[in-house]
This record gives C-alpha cells, structure tokens and sequence, in this order.
C-alpha cells in the first residue's frame, strides 16, 4: 500500500510536470493564486507555496479571496489567511457583489464568475502582479470540454496557460494534470477546513451534471479520461 508521503511526492511531482510541460512559471513572476477557500484552490497554495521556496526559477506568489456579498458565504479569513501564511504566501481579502436582474440574458451563475474575475483582474493588477493561478484540476477542463462539444459545438477547453495580451495578464492553470480524486485524498490528509457556502444558484449549473457524465464515462472505460485528454 503505498505511503502517505509517496502519494503526496507523487503529487507534486504531477504538479511540477504540468508547470513544466507548459511553461507555466517563469524567472521574476508574481502570481495571485485566486483562493476560493475548497480543496482546490488550498491544494494550489500548497502547491505553489512549496515551488517559490526552490530558486529556480525565482517567482513570489499571493493569495486573494473574493467574497461576494449578496450570496451567503461564511469564510474563516483568520484560517485562510494563517494557511497562506504557513507557506509563505501573502494573503488578500476582497469583496464585491451582483445583481442578478441587470442582465436577464445572463444567468446569476455567470454573472456572480464575472464579477468574481474582475474583482480578482483588478487585485493582479493593484498588486502587480502578472499572472493569475486558478485551481481548476484535469476533471474540470474535461468537464468543460464536454459542456463545450454538447452547448457551443466546439472541440474547446480550460488551457493550462492563457495569454490575454489585451489585459497583459496571463491565467496558469497548474494543477491540470491532476485528477480531482487526488485532490480529496490531499484534503482528507491535511484536513482542510471547509468553508460554508450556500449559493441560491448553484442548481443553476450544468457542471455537476457533465460531472456524472464524467463518473460513467469511466465506469465504461476506466482510461476515458486518459482519452479525452489525449483527444484534445
């Protein structure tokens, strides 16, 4: 049975791979991790938290969260900002809100993320930094691949890097490759603490949905996702 301290090298390991297959960090960065508050995004920090204290190449990374006032969402900021700080990583509160009728051709789901990344352009920008990491792992970009095939039509995804010359900002994505089983298995070993979050939205998304469609997808081929990634 393979050890705690193996699983979690071999993590890293992964994480190390995507930063490096794609260029993600480069010599002088400054990275604002967008810090939700799951598993993901305390996964990330840890993640990056561990890479800046390696020389090469030479990056700092902070961390913000965006509380959206109108939706209620109980944050511990004294825990996120104490986890952020154990690993060295500066950490930022912000908030904001929406209101849901200004764009009835919107849903509130899209709106509430527009308003989220803004807010979170605009601390990059403020803190200088120039790139934005987001904790997406490799299940949401198949999720969003196949949101795109079934909704848009098109064979499209998440990349692991955007450049947005408009916004001379780029968003890293550098937890691509690994699967999100491996991020709870991570939080159930650090015992991340879960914040309370209770969005009259959330049954708005089609997310959790393609999620399903993800989970029998594999129950068919156990290396589906394997294929899809390769497909892209």
């Amino acid at each position: 049975m393979e050890s705690t301290e193996t699983f979690i090298y071999k993590l890293h390991k992964r994480f190390d791979k995507c930063v490096s297959d794609y260029a993600l960090i480069n010599e002088g960065d400054k990275i604002l991790i967008g810090l939700s508050g799951g598993k993901d995004s305390l996964a990330l920090v840890e993640f990056l938290g561990r890479k800046q204290r390696i020389f090469k190449p030479r990056f700092t990374a902070v961390a913000v969260h965006i509380t959206m006032e109108n939706i209620p969402y109980a944050s511990d900021l004294d825990y996120l900002k104490n986890y952020c700080e154990s690993w060295g990583i500066e950490f930022h509160h912000k908030s904001t809100c929406f209101n849901p009728d200004t764009d009835k051709r919107k849903n509130p789901c899209f709106l509430c993320s527009w308003n989220r990344r803004k807010t979170l352009f605009e601390t990059a920008k403020e803190l200088n930094c120039n790139k934005i990491a987001l904790g997406h792992h490799q299940d949401d970009v198949l999720a969003t691949l196949l949101m795109n095939m079934n909704f848009q039509g098109t064979i499209s995804t998440m990349p692991p890097l955007l450049k947005m010359n408009k916004f001379e900002m780029e968003i890293i994505r550098p937890m691509s490759l690994i699967r999100e089983a491996d991020l709870i298995k991570l939080a159930e070993i650090r015992a991340f603490k879960k914040q309370n979050k209770n969005c009259p939205y959330e049954h708005d998304s089609h997310r959790s949905d393609i999620a399903k469609i993800l989970r029998m997808l594999e129950e068919l081929n156990p290396h589906s996702k394997d294929s899809l990634w390769g497909s892209m």
